[in-house]
Protein backbone atom coordinates (compact mmCIF):
# COMPACT_ATOMS: atom_id res chain seq x y z
CA UNK A 1 0.00 0.00 0.00
CA UNK A 2 2.97 2.52 0.82
CA UNK A 3 4.35 2.03 -2.88
CA UNK A 4 0.94 3.25 -3.92
CA UNK A 5 1.45 6.49 -2.56
CA UNK A 6 4.85 6.44 -3.76
CA UNK A 7 3.29 5.79 -7.47
CA UNK A 8 0.72 8.43 -7.41
CA UNK A 9 3.13 10.90 -7.00
CA UNK A 10 5.26 9.50 -9.84
CA UNK A 11 2.32 10.20 -12.20
CA UNK A 12 2.87 13.52 -13.59
CA UNK A 13 -1.38 13.89 -14.57
CA UNK A 14 -2.13 12.57 -11.04
CA UNK A 15 0.33 14.47 -9.07
CA UNK A 16 -0.94 17.60 -10.61
CA UNK A 17 -4.63 16.97 -9.45
CA UNK A 18 -3.48 16.09 -6.24
CA UNK A 19 -1.62 19.14 -5.62
CA UNK A 20 -4.27 20.97 -7.12
CA UNK A 21 -6.96 19.51 -4.70
CA UNK A 22 -4.82 20.09 -1.93
CA UNK A 23 -4.27 23.95 -2.75
CA UNK A 24 -8.30 23.78 -3.46
CA UNK A 25 -8.78 22.63 0.40
CA UNK A 26 -6.24 24.98 1.69
CA UNK A 27 -8.35 27.78 0.24
CA UNK A 28 -11.57 26.28 2.17
CA UNK A 29 -9.64 26.42 5.52
CA UNK A 30 -8.39 30.00 5.47
CA UNK A 31 -12.02 30.88 4.09
CA UNK A 32 -13.31 29.24 7.28
CA UNK A 33 -11.09 31.56 9.45
CA UNK A 34 -11.21 34.94 8.64
CA UNK A 35 -14.23 36.34 10.37
CA UNK A 36 -16.78 38.78 8.85
CA UNK A 37 -15.98 42.56 9.46
CA UNK A 38 -18.12 43.96 12.44
CA UNK A 39 -18.05 41.06 14.64
CA UNK A 40 -16.36 40.19 18.15
CA UNK A 41 -14.88 37.90 18.14
CA UNK A 42 -14.01 36.97 22.02
CA UNK A 43 -17.37 37.31 23.34
CA UNK A 44 -18.21 34.69 20.42
CA UNK A 45 -16.14 32.55 21.33
CA UNK A 46 -17.17 33.14 25.11
CA UNK A 47 -21.15 32.74 23.89
CA UNK A 48 -20.13 29.22 22.08
CA UNK A 49 -18.30 27.96 25.08
CA UNK A 50 -20.71 28.78 27.37
CA UNK A 51 -23.04 27.09 25.20
CA UNK A 52 -20.83 24.26 25.03
CA UNK A 53 -20.83 23.96 29.21
CA UNK A 54 -24.81 23.98 29.69
CA UNK A 55 -25.54 21.79 26.58
CA UNK A 56 -23.92 19.30 27.11
CA UNK A 57 -20.62 19.56 24.97
CA UNK A 58 -22.04 20.90 21.82
CA UNK A 59 -24.91 18.75 21.44
CA UNK A 60 -27.95 20.34 19.26
CA UNK A 61 -28.32 21.36 15.83
CA UNK A 62 -25.95 24.82 15.97
CA UNK A 63 -23.16 22.41 17.22
CA UNK A 64 -23.98 19.67 14.25
CA UNK A 65 -23.99 23.26 11.87
CA UNK A 66 -20.18 24.16 13.24
CA UNK A 67 -19.39 20.90 12.62
CA UNK A 68 -19.72 20.41 9.05
CA UNK A 69 -18.71 23.62 8.57
CA UNK A 70 -15.33 23.54 9.92
CA UNK A 71 -15.69 25.50 12.74
CA UNK A 72 -16.35 28.58 10.62
CA UNK A 73 -19.91 29.12 11.90
CA UNK A 74 -17.95 29.27 15.79
CA UNK A 75 -16.17 32.44 14.23
CA UNK A 76 -18.79 33.80 12.34
CA UNK A 77 -16.23 33.60 9.15
CA UNK A 78 -16.63 34.13 5.81
CA UNK A 79 -17.72 30.95 5.29
CA UNK A 80 -20.14 30.30 8.22
CA UNK A 81 -22.78 28.97 5.67
CA UNK A 82 -20.36 26.04 4.79
CA UNK A 83 -21.84 24.11 1.40
CA UNK A 84 -24.96 23.01 3.16
CA UNK A 85 -27.12 26.07 1.19
CA UNK A 86 -26.01 24.52 -2.28
CA UNK A 87 -26.99 21.12 -1.14
CA UNK A 88 -30.02 22.01 0.41
CA UNK A 89 -30.60 23.75 -2.83
CA UNK A 90 -29.36 20.47 -4.85
CA UNK A 91 -32.33 18.50 -2.25
CA UNK A 92 -34.96 20.99 -3.36
CA UNK A 93 -34.21 20.57 -7.21
CA UNK A 94 -34.32 16.70 -6.89
CA UNK A 95 -37.93 17.39 -5.07
CA UNK A 96 -39.14 19.60 -7.94
CA UNK A 97 -37.87 17.26 -10.96
CA UNK A 98 -40.82 14.67 -10.48
CA UNK A 99 -43.42 17.47 -9.75
CA UNK A 100 -42.13 20.11 -12.80
CA UNK A 101 -42.11 18.76 -16.32
CA UNK A 102 -39.78 20.89 -18.03
CA UNK A 103 -37.15 19.76 -15.58
CA UNK A 104 -37.89 16.03 -16.05
CA UNK A 105 -37.39 17.09 -19.94
CA UNK A 106 -33.92 18.74 -19.25
CA UNK A 107 -32.52 15.79 -16.96
CA UNK A 108 -33.20 13.64 -20.23
CA UNK A 109 -31.55 15.89 -22.16
CA UNK A 110 -28.10 14.59 -21.47
CA UNK A 111 -24.99 17.02 -20.52
CA UNK A 112 -26.82 20.13 -21.70
CA UNK A 113 -29.80 19.29 -19.51
CA UNK A 114 -27.22 18.69 -16.66
CA UNK A 115 -25.99 21.63 -17.51
CA UNK A 116 -28.82 23.99 -17.32
CA UNK A 117 -29.96 22.14 -13.91
CA UNK A 118 -26.88 23.30 -12.33
CA UNK A 119 -27.35 26.64 -13.70
CA UNK A 120 -30.80 26.61 -11.97
CA UNK A 121 -29.29 24.99 -8.52
CA UNK A 122 -26.49 27.64 -8.15
CA UNK A 123 -29.57 30.58 -8.45
CA UNK A 124 -31.44 28.55 -6.09
CA UNK A 125 -28.42 28.53 -4.17
CA UNK A 126 -28.00 31.94 -4.27
CA UNK A 127 -31.59 32.67 -2.64
CA UNK A 128 -31.33 29.95 0.26
CA UNK A 129 -27.89 31.68 1.05
CA UNK A 130 -29.53 35.36 1.51
CA UNK A 131 -32.67 33.52 3.52
CA UNK A 132 -29.63 31.90 5.92
CA UNK A 133 -27.62 34.82 5.93
CA UNK A 134 -30.44 37.19 7.25
CA UNK A 135 -31.36 34.44 10.04
CA UNK A 136 -27.64 34.20 10.94
CA UNK A 137 -27.33 38.02 10.88
CA UNK A 138 -30.69 38.12 13.33
CA UNK A 139 -29.38 36.24 15.75
CA UNK A 140 -25.85 37.72 16.28
CA UNK A 141 -27.87 40.82 16.63
CA UNK A 142 -30.05 38.61 19.44
CA UNK A 143 -28.94 35.69 20.49
CA UNK A 144 -31.36 35.05 23.54
CA UNK A 145 -34.31 35.02 21.63
CA UNK A 146 -32.92 31.83 19.45
CA UNK A 147 -30.88 30.33 22.31
CA UNK A 148 -32.12 29.89 25.82
CA UNK A 149 -29.97 31.06 29.01
CA UNK A 150 -28.00 33.58 26.86
CA UNK A 151 -29.35 36.43 27.79
CA UNK A 152 -28.27 39.56 25.77
CA UNK A 153 -24.70 39.50 24.52
CA UNK A 154 -23.31 42.16 22.41
CA UNK A 155 -21.66 40.06 19.39
CA UNK A 156 -21.81 43.00 16.74
CA UNK A 157 -20.01 46.14 17.19
CA UNK A 158 -21.86 49.00 15.21
CA UNK A 159 -24.91 46.58 14.26
CA UNK A 160 -27.57 48.10 11.94
CA UNK A 161 -28.82 47.95 8.16
CA UNK A 162 -25.54 48.69 6.67
CA UNK A 163 -24.05 46.02 8.51
CA UNK A 164 -26.98 43.10 8.02
CA UNK A 165 -26.81 44.00 3.79
CA UNK A 166 -22.50 43.80 3.51
CA UNK A 167 -22.77 40.81 5.74
CA UNK A 168 -25.29 38.92 4.03
CA UNK A 169 -23.55 39.68 0.66
CA UNK A 170 -20.42 38.72 2.11
CA UNK A 171 -21.96 35.22 3.89
CA UNK A 172 -23.41 34.96 0.31
CA UNK A 173 -19.89 35.09 -1.57
CA UNK A 174 -18.23 32.84 1.12
CA UNK A 175 -21.12 29.76 0.08
CA UNK A 176 -20.82 30.40 -3.70
CA UNK A 177 -16.88 30.57 -3.48
CA UNK A 178 -17.01 27.09 -2.02
CA UNK A 179 -19.26 26.02 -4.52
CA UNK A 180 -17.07 27.25 -7.02
CA UNK A 181 -14.18 25.32 -5.41
CA UNK A 182 -15.53 22.40 -5.44
CA UNK A 183 -16.58 22.62 -8.88
CA UNK A 184 -12.73 22.95 -8.86
CA UNK A 185 -11.73 19.83 -7.21
CA UNK A 186 -14.65 17.96 -8.88
CA UNK A 187 -13.33 18.93 -12.80
CA UNK A 188 -9.57 18.80 -12.31
CA UNK A 189 -8.64 17.44 -9.08
CA UNK A 190 -9.16 14.13 -7.15
CA UNK A 191 -12.78 13.29 -5.85
CA UNK A 192 -15.86 15.01 -5.78
CA UNK A 193 -15.26 18.31 -4.37
CA UNK A 194 -18.40 18.87 -2.66
CA UNK A 195 -18.12 16.02 -0.34
CA UNK A 196 -14.80 16.61 -0.01
CA UNK A 197 -15.38 20.05 1.28
CA UNK A 198 -17.59 18.76 3.60
CA UNK A 199 -15.54 15.99 4.77
CA UNK A 200 -12.16 18.61 5.11
CA UNK A 201 -14.90 20.27 7.75
CA UNK A 202 -15.12 17.83 9.61
CA UNK A 203 -11.29 16.74 9.83
CA UNK A 204 -10.80 19.47 10.84
CA UNK A 205 -12.44 19.31 14.07
CA UNK A 206 -10.72 16.07 14.57
CA UNK A 207 -7.98 17.79 17.49
CA UNK A 208 -11.04 19.11 19.21
CA UNK A 209 -12.71 15.47 19.27
CA UNK A 210 -9.50 14.03 20.31
CA UNK A 211 -8.78 16.44 23.11
CA UNK A 212 -12.64 15.42 24.34
CA UNK A 213 -11.33 11.77 24.03
CA UNK A 214 -8.69 12.49 25.96
CA UNK A 215 -10.24 14.05 28.75
CA UNK A 216 -12.92 11.77 28.86
CA UNK A 217 -10.24 9.34 29.40
CA UNK A 218 -8.35 11.02 32.10
CA UNK A 219 -11.45 11.43 33.74
CA UNK A 220 -12.10 7.66 33.61
CA UNK A 221 -8.74 7.00 35.16
CA UNK A 222 -8.26 9.61 37.58
CA UNK A 223 -12.06 9.40 39.16
CA UNK A 224 -13.02 5.64 38.19
CA UNK A 225 -16.49 6.37 36.68
CA UNK A 226 -15.77 6.64 32.99
CA UNK A 227 -13.58 3.86 31.54
CA UNK A 228 -16.69 2.13 30.77
CA UNK A 229 -17.72 5.09 28.58
CA UNK A 230 -14.45 5.26 26.93
CA UNK A 231 -14.36 1.45 26.00
CA UNK A 232 -18.19 1.84 24.92
CA UNK A 233 -16.98 4.71 22.30
CA UNK A 234 -13.60 2.64 21.24
CA UNK A 235 -15.94 -0.50 20.66
CA UNK A 236 -18.37 2.07 18.81
CA UNK A 237 -15.63 3.37 16.52
CA UNK A 238 -14.53 0.38 15.30
CA UNK A 239 -17.99 -0.71 14.91
CA UNK A 240 -19.29 2.17 12.66
CA UNK A 241 -16.41 2.10 10.65
CA UNK A 242 -16.55 -1.76 9.82
CA UNK A 243 -20.04 -1.46 9.15
CA UNK A 244 -19.73 2.06 7.39
CA UNK A 245 -17.49 0.09 4.93
CA UNK A 246 -19.71 -2.71 4.69
CA UNK A 247 -22.74 -0.05 4.00
CA UNK A 248 -21.22 1.96 1.45
CA UNK A 249 -19.27 -1.16 -0.64
CA UNK A 250 -22.33 -3.25 -0.53
CA UNK A 251 -24.27 -4.14 -3.45
CA UNK A 252 -26.30 -7.08 -4.55
CA UNK A 253 -25.41 -8.18 -8.01
CA UNK A 254 -28.31 -9.07 -10.27
CA UNK A 255 -26.75 -11.73 -13.03
CA UNK A 256 -27.15 -10.70 -16.54
CA UNK A 257 -27.24 -12.89 -19.14
CA UNK A 258 -26.22 -11.53 -23.20
CA UNK A 259 -27.74 -13.80 -26.10
CA UNK A 260 -25.23 -14.90 -28.59
CA UNK A 261 -25.28 -12.66 -31.53
CA UNK A 262 -23.58 -12.17 -34.92
CA UNK A 263 -20.42 -10.70 -35.26
CA UNK A 264 -19.47 -10.26 -38.78
CA UNK A 265 -19.37 -13.88 -39.71
CA UNK A 266 -18.64 -15.28 -36.61
CA UNK A 267 -21.15 -15.97 -33.86
CA UNK A 268 -20.36 -14.51 -30.49
CA UNK A 269 -20.84 -16.50 -27.37
CA UNK A 270 -23.61 -15.15 -24.91
CA UNK A 271 -21.35 -13.44 -22.09
CA UNK A 272 -22.55 -12.96 -18.06
CA UNK A 273 -22.12 -10.18 -16.32
CA UNK A 274 -23.64 -8.72 -13.14
CA UNK A 275 -26.03 -5.55 -12.78
CA UNK A 276 -24.70 -3.84 -9.07
CA UNK A 277 -27.33 -2.44 -6.78
CA UNK A 278 -26.17 -0.09 -3.90
CA UNK A 279 -27.63 -0.90 -0.80
CA UNK A 280 -27.33 2.56 0.45
CA UNK A 281 -27.96 3.92 -3.09
CA UNK A 282 -29.01 7.95 -1.38
CA UNK A 283 -25.97 7.73 -0.04
CA UNK A 284 -25.96 10.50 3.34
CA UNK A 285 -28.44 12.68 1.61
CA UNK A 286 -31.13 11.95 3.63
CA UNK A 287 -29.60 12.41 7.32
CA UNK A 288 -28.79 15.69 5.85
CA UNK A 289 -32.27 16.35 4.21
CA UNK A 290 -33.29 15.13 8.04
CA UNK A 291 -31.53 17.55 10.21
CA UNK A 292 -32.66 20.38 7.80
CA UNK A 293 -36.27 19.45 7.64
CA UNK A 294 -36.21 19.38 11.37
CA UNK A 295 -34.55 22.56 11.93
CA UNK A 296 -37.40 24.90 10.75
CA UNK A 297 -40.62 23.83 13.16
CA UNK A 298 -38.37 24.38 15.97
CA UNK A 299 -36.95 27.89 14.93
CA UNK A 300 -40.90 28.56 13.76
CA UNK A 301 -41.98 27.53 16.91
CA UNK A 302 -39.70 29.61 19.12
CA UNK A 303 -40.51 32.78 17.35
CA UNK A 304 -44.08 32.23 17.31
CA UNK A 305 -45.42 33.80 20.78
CA UNK A 306 -48.31 31.19 21.32
CA UNK A 307 -46.68 28.09 21.14
CA UNK A 308 -43.12 29.48 22.54
CA UNK A 309 -44.49 28.55 26.34
CA UNK A 310 -46.51 25.63 25.63
CA UNK A 311 -43.61 22.60 25.52
CA UNK A 312 -44.08 22.11 21.72
CA UNK A 313 -40.88 23.49 21.30
CA UNK A 314 -39.06 19.98 23.35
CA UNK A 315 -40.51 17.96 20.70
CA UNK A 316 -38.16 19.56 17.98
CA UNK A 317 -35.31 19.64 20.35
CA UNK A 318 -31.82 17.74 19.14
CA UNK A 319 -31.60 14.30 21.49
CA UNK A 320 -34.84 13.84 22.91
CA UNK A 321 -36.94 10.60 21.89
CA UNK A 322 -39.30 12.61 20.00
CA UNK A 323 -36.35 14.24 18.16
CA UNK A 324 -35.27 10.72 17.12
CA UNK A 325 -38.20 9.12 16.25
CA UNK A 326 -39.28 11.84 14.00
CA UNK A 327 -35.45 11.70 12.31
CA UNK A 328 -35.42 8.28 11.82
CA UNK A 329 -39.25 8.45 10.01
CA UNK A 330 -37.61 11.08 7.76
CA UNK A 331 -34.36 9.20 6.88
CA UNK A 332 -36.01 6.31 5.83
CA UNK A 333 -39.18 8.18 4.04
CA UNK A 334 -36.55 10.03 2.16
CA UNK A 335 -34.51 7.46 1.43
CA UNK A 336 -37.18 5.46 -0.61
CA UNK A 337 -37.60 8.98 -2.20
CA UNK A 338 -34.34 9.41 -3.47
CA UNK A 339 -34.71 5.91 -4.71
CA UNK A 340 -37.84 6.41 -6.43
CA UNK A 341 -36.80 9.62 -8.06
CA UNK A 342 -33.00 8.26 -8.81
CA UNK A 343 -33.81 4.85 -10.24
CA UNK A 344 -35.55 4.01 -13.19
CA UNK A 345 -36.18 0.28 -12.96
CA UNK A 346 -38.23 0.63 -16.83
CA UNK A 347 -35.42 2.28 -18.17
CA UNK A 348 -32.91 -0.55 -17.01
CA UNK A 349 -35.21 -3.16 -18.27
CA UNK A 350 -35.45 -1.34 -21.56
CA UNK A 351 -31.98 -0.91 -22.16
CA UNK A 352 -31.40 -4.69 -21.25
CA UNK A 353 -33.91 -5.62 -23.79
CA UNK A 354 -32.06 -3.76 -26.10
CA UNK A 355 -28.69 -5.12 -25.75
CA UNK A 356 -30.29 -8.22 -25.69
CA UNK A 357 -29.78 -9.38 -22.00
CA UNK A 358 -31.75 -10.81 -19.64
CA UNK A 359 -32.32 -11.51 -15.92
CA UNK A 360 -32.34 -15.58 -15.69
CA UNK A 361 -35.70 -17.15 -14.53
CA UNK A 362 -36.98 -13.52 -15.49
CA UNK A 363 -38.72 -12.45 -18.93
CA UNK A 364 -37.61 -9.40 -20.44
CA UNK A 365 -39.95 -6.27 -20.40
CA UNK A 366 -42.35 -5.46 -17.76
CA UNK A 367 -41.22 -8.23 -15.68
CA UNK A 368 -37.75 -7.60 -15.29
CA UNK A 369 -38.86 -3.69 -14.50
CA UNK A 370 -41.06 -5.30 -11.40
CA UNK A 371 -38.04 -7.74 -10.33
CA UNK A 372 -35.56 -4.54 -10.12
CA UNK A 373 -37.89 -2.26 -8.22
CA UNK A 374 -38.85 -5.57 -5.91
CA UNK A 375 -35.20 -6.25 -5.11
CA UNK A 376 -33.75 -2.43 -5.25
CA UNK A 377 -37.04 -1.72 -2.26
CA UNK A 378 -35.80 -4.80 -0.05
CA UNK A 379 -32.12 -3.69 -0.26
CA UNK A 380 -33.11 -0.02 0.32
CA UNK A 381 -35.20 -0.75 3.78
CA UNK A 382 -31.70 -2.23 5.17
CA UNK A 383 -29.54 0.49 4.14
CA UNK A 384 -32.12 3.13 5.56
CA UNK A 385 -32.12 1.40 8.71
CA UNK A 386 -28.36 1.47 9.20
CA UNK A 387 -28.37 4.82 8.38
CA UNK A 388 -30.83 5.81 11.12
CA UNK A 389 -28.75 3.62 13.41
CA UNK A 390 -25.35 5.96 12.55
CA UNK A 391 -27.66 9.28 13.12
CA UNK A 392 -29.06 8.35 16.39
CA UNK A 393 -26.00 6.59 17.68
CA UNK A 394 -24.00 9.69 19.16
CA UNK A 395 -27.40 10.95 20.56
CA UNK A 396 -28.13 7.92 22.55
CA UNK A 397 -24.15 7.87 23.73
CA UNK A 398 -24.62 11.24 24.65
CA UNK A 399 -27.57 11.03 26.80
CA UNK A 400 -27.36 7.47 27.99
CA UNK A 401 -23.46 7.24 28.69
CA UNK A 402 -22.62 10.87 29.39
CA UNK A 403 -20.03 11.37 25.90
CA UNK A 404 -19.29 14.57 25.05
CA UNK A 405 -21.83 15.23 21.89
CA UNK A 406 -18.24 16.59 19.91
CA UNK A 407 -16.74 13.38 20.86
CA UNK A 408 -19.65 10.96 20.16
CA UNK A 409 -20.53 12.42 16.50
CA UNK A 410 -17.15 12.38 15.55
CA UNK A 411 -15.91 8.89 16.44
CA UNK A 412 -19.07 7.11 15.63
CA UNK A 413 -22.17 8.49 13.64
CA UNK A 414 -22.95 10.95 10.79
CA UNK A 415 -19.39 12.56 9.75
CA UNK A 416 -17.61 8.85 10.28
CA UNK A 417 -20.03 7.55 7.68
CA UNK A 418 -19.27 10.85 5.77
CA UNK A 419 -15.33 10.65 6.08
CA UNK A 420 -15.25 7.13 5.07
CA UNK A 421 -17.48 7.09 2.04
CA UNK A 422 -15.93 10.02 0.42
CA UNK A 423 -12.13 8.64 1.31
CA UNK A 424 -13.38 5.37 -0.30
CA UNK A 425 -14.79 7.26 -3.23
CA UNK A 426 -11.01 9.30 -3.45
CA UNK A 427 -9.29 6.01 -3.42
CA UNK A 428 -11.23 4.34 -5.90
CA UNK A 429 -10.38 7.07 -8.56
CA UNK A 430 -6.85 7.07 -7.55
CA UNK A 431 -6.82 3.13 -8.31
CA UNK A 432 -8.14 4.06 -11.80
CA UNK A 433 -4.82 6.12 -12.52
CA UNK A 434 -2.68 3.71 -10.89
CA UNK A 435 -4.12 0.61 -13.16
CA UNK A 436 -4.20 2.40 -16.30
CA UNK A 437 -0.53 3.38 -15.79
CA UNK A 438 0.37 -0.77 -14.54
CA UNK A 439 1.04 0.13 -10.84
CA UNK A 440 -0.57 -1.77 -8.41
CA UNK A 441 -3.67 -0.43 -6.51
CA UNK A 442 -4.13 0.65 -2.68
CA UNK A 443 -4.87 -3.33 -1.76
CA UNK A 444 -2.59 -6.60 -3.42
CA UNK A 445 -5.44 -7.72 -5.80
CA UNK A 446 -5.21 -4.00 -7.29
CA UNK A 447 -8.82 -3.14 -6.97
CA UNK A 448 -10.75 -1.57 -3.59
CA UNK A 449 -13.36 -4.23 -4.50
CA UNK A 450 -12.56 -7.65 -4.83
CA UNK A 451 -12.63 -9.20 -8.61
CA UNK A 452 -14.19 -11.94 -7.34
CA UNK A 453 -17.35 -12.95 -9.14
CA UNK A 454 -16.59 -11.15 -12.02
CA UNK A 455 -16.67 -7.95 -13.67
CA UNK A 456 -20.16 -5.79 -13.33
CA UNK A 457 -22.59 -3.45 -15.42
CA UNK A 458 -21.16 0.04 -14.74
Amino acid sequence: MLSAYVNSVKIPELRQRILFTLGIIALVRIAANIPCPGIDTAALEQLFQNMRETSGGGRGLLGIFDLFSGGALQRFAVAALGIMPYITASIVMQLLMPVIPALEKLRNEGETGRQKINQYTRYLTLVVCVVHGTAAVKIMNNPGAVFRGVGQVNLILNPGPVFTISTVIILAAGTMLLVWLGEQITDRGIGNGITLIITVNIVSRLPSAFWGLVTLVRGGVEGGGNIINVLLLVVMFFVVCAGTVALTQGQRKIPIRHARRMAGRQMTAGQTSYLPLRVNFSGVMPIIFGSAILTFPRMVLQWIPFTRNRGWVSWFTYGTNSYMIMFGVVIIVFSYFWVATQFNPIQIADNLQKQGGYIPGIRPGQPTAEFLDTTMTRITFAGALFLTAIAVLPMIMANEFQIPFTVAAFFGGTSLLIMVGVLLDTLRQVEAYLLSHHYDGFLSKGRLRSRRGGGGVR
